[in-house]
């Protein structure tokens, strides 16, 4: 499980889950960690094109990735078989792509500014608030601490996208009390692609600058300071490329991010060893987005602040307490256009969330045998009321090579229909319903993990594990798709909607420098809906293969990867199925392929690498493409790749700090 203040770990430069990095693996379980985790590293990292947080996934079968359109680029993620709006997304323990930044908030993460990514399955910590429904991805930046005064990458794709990152870590004073880093980004698409020839842009045009300074005091009686800042702009234009139609009003699709946070995190040591500790953390969010899809704006303003107060008690050996209170805001403005069918005027509205909550967390540990973390949240929910949030989590190793876990407890959210489900605007539909609504959403995760170290050799790197999560909603937000409509309303009984979700995963190191991981996970996911005859939840992957192979020479001087995927049958709405490829209402399986090579020089990395080398895309990804303005327009329900093959070339170039003679 994360740490859970984010301020202290087991060196003042450096959190506990980034420790794990200098294991010198890509992607592994943590054996160490209470709750079933997997560490994506900065070498697993730099495995693919990895551009951007939304690629950086594709070695693993636990995180799906897909778009949430064919014309903007948002993207979406899932886990345990939900939408990625039930996973908690952390920024070294902060709560982040909530609300507005969720759609594209995984394209604004570059991969070369963080260390390190875990993915916890299951109901986590509530130090953070209850919204980690089916799990929880905390992301590691890059430490002030880092001896590296630059680190710059740069590649070029061959359909034109071009990336750039730059990152300087400062010492500030020879005390070692004051240091600072500073991340760039700039990515940007130039060309008109078109490959399937349906008039549209593959990808959208357009691009993104995001500057970051994070900064660290840090004095020798234990007390630390960690603040920063960040600011994006992004803007994207997809939908028809005008000089291939005759229509003079073609559809389009422009995009328009601004965005700024910034963040104060403060540590203070209650006694000389450092075992109780208090800790504040702030963080403040604006967020700005103008848009248009055909004829309809959708403009909305997201202002949001997270307060987080603790107390730290680890002076007993075994007995661990956390107590704290904490405050999310959030305040939305939306205007939504009425161009589209259903709406009579714009709408305006002003919606304010808060969710005040109080906290307990105990953990119990039996040296490294057993552990048990029991924790109980209550929060007020403005407009719902008081609701509380019981969550257990067991560890224990029987012997050596053998870890159980086991976890379960109650997640809550807000629900803000149109942005969770922003693919929707990219449609021609009537939209009906309880779309304005913000509902409180609940729902119960239990499950357990089995992982057996197996004993070929003292490096831990073999082992086969298999685990079990299942997710079911009491009360949730549905959207239901017909040929020309989409209806959002309230989950009713006696309706259901569950997931259930099964994966074994197999790594090893049969020589060295060479590694094999195996992953397959199966997913049975079922929902109630008015407009559908079968309860298997529509959109919603079956199962997911995940096989990587990697080949390091002695001190990686050469480093050959390569990753295929058999991505399973997609359950396609009910409309649909009058396209004779969904006859049997499902989606084809698809194989993707990667492959990379890094040559490795002092001080400086090439690579070259291609994607989707099957060149498998979506047939068709724009229902209607011909008629954008026909009310059977529907550019958002995306089952499979919408880019083929890619190639792409890059460099990464490191200056290390010199000691001073």
């Amino acid at each position: 499980m994360p740490d859970t203040t984010g301020i202290y770990g087991e060196r003042k430069d450096t959190l506990d889950a980034s420790v794990f990095t200098a294991s010198g693996s890509s992607n592994f379980l943590s054996k160490g960690k209470d709750i079933r985790t997997e560490v994506i590293t900065a070498a697993g990292l730099c495995k693919m094109a990895c551009c951007n947080l939304a690629e950086s996934f594709e070695n693993s079968a636990s995180v799906t990735v897909g778009y949430s359109d064919a014309v903007t680029g948002a993207r979406q993620i899932r886990l345990l078989g939900q939408s990625g709006i039930y996973v908690q997304m952390l920024d070294e323990n902060r709560p982040v792509m909530r609300g507005l930044t969720a759609p594209w908030g995984l394209n604004y993460v570059p991969s070369q500014w963080l260390e390190s990514i875990q993915v916890a399955k299951g109901v986590t910590s509530v130090i953070n608030g209850v919204e980690s429904m089916t799990g929880q991805i905390n992301l590691e930046h890059r430490k002030p601490t880092d001896e590296i005064p630059l680190y710059a990458q740069a590649s070029v794709m061959s359909d034109s996208r071009t990336d750039l990152n730059v990152a300087s870590a400062l010492q500030l004073d020879d005390m070692g009390k004051w240091s600072t880093i500073i991340l760039g980004h700039y990515d940007s698409n130039f060309m008109d692609m078109d490959h399937n020839g349906d008039t549209f842009l593959d990808n959208p045009r357009g691009g993104m600058l995001s500057l970051s300074n994070r900064w660290l005091y840090y004095d020798p009686s234990g007390l630390q300071v960690r603040f920063g800042v960040r600011g994006i702009y992004d803007s994207r234009s997809g939908g028809q490329i005008s000089s291939k139609v005759s229509n003079p009003n073609p559809w389009y699709a422009d995009v328009k991010n601004k965005s700024i946070d910034g963040y104060v995190k403060v540590g203070v040591p209650l006694n000389e060893d450092n075992t109780r500790n208090m800790a504040a953390v702030l963080d403040l969010n604006h967020t700005g987005l103008d848009s248009r899809f055909g004829k309809n704006p959708y403009i909305a303003g997201q202002s949001s602040v997270f307060l987080n107060l603790l107390y730290q008690d680890q002076s007993r050996e075994s007995h661990h307490f956390t107590l704290g209170l904490s405050n999310m805001f959030d305040l939305y403005h939306e205007t939504l256009g009425a161009y589209r069918p259903g709406i009579k005027a714009d709408i305006n509205a002003e919606t304010l969330l808060n969710d005040l909550g109080a906290f307990a967390e105990y953990t119990f540990h039996a040296e490294d045998k057993f552990s048990a973390i029991l924790s109980l949240r209550g929060d007020w929910f403005l407009g719902s009321g008081v609701e509380a949030s019981p969550r257990l989590t067991l560890k224990w190793l029987p012997w050596e090579q053998l870890v159980l876990r086991a976890n379960g407890g109650r997640g809550l959210r807000y629900s803000t229909p149109l942005i969770d489900n922003i693919g929707v605007l990219s449609t021609s539909k009537e939209i009906s319903g309880t779309f304005m609504d913000h509902q409180l959403e609940e729902s119960w995760t239990y499950g357990g993990n089995a992982t057996w170290y197996l004993p070929f050799d003292d490096s831990q790197k073999t082992y086969i594990s298999f685990d079990y999560f299942g997710t079911s909603f009491v009360r949730q937000m549905l959207v239901d798709y017909t040929a020309t409509g989409i209806e959002f309303y309230p989950l009713q009984r006696p309706g259901y909607s569950y997931t259930n979700n099964y994966q074994l995963d197999f790594s090893s190191e049969p020589f060295r420098g060479f590694t094999i991981t195996l992953t397959g996970r199966y997913t049975d996911s079922r929902q109630t809906l008015r407009h559908q005859v079968s309860d298997i939840k529509p959109m919603s992957s079956r199962y997911k293969a995940v096989l990587n192979l990697q080949y390091a020479t002695n001190l990686n001087k050469w480093i050959f990867d390569f990753t295929a995927s058999l991505n399973g049958p997609v359950k396609v709405w009910d409309f649909m199925t009058a396209d004779s490829m969904y006859a049997g209402g499902y989606s084809p399986a698809y194989p993707l392929l990667y492959a990379q090579v890094t040559k490795r020089f002092k001080g400086f990395d090439i690579y070259v690498g291609g994607e989707n080398l099957t060149n498998y895309t979506q047939p068709d990804p724009i229902i209607s493409a011909g008629n954008p303005w026909a009310e059977t327009f529907d550019a958002s329900c995306i089952w499979g790749p919408l880019m083929g093959i890619r190639v792409y070339a890059g460099v990464r170039v490191t200056i290390w700090k010199t000691e001073k003679i």
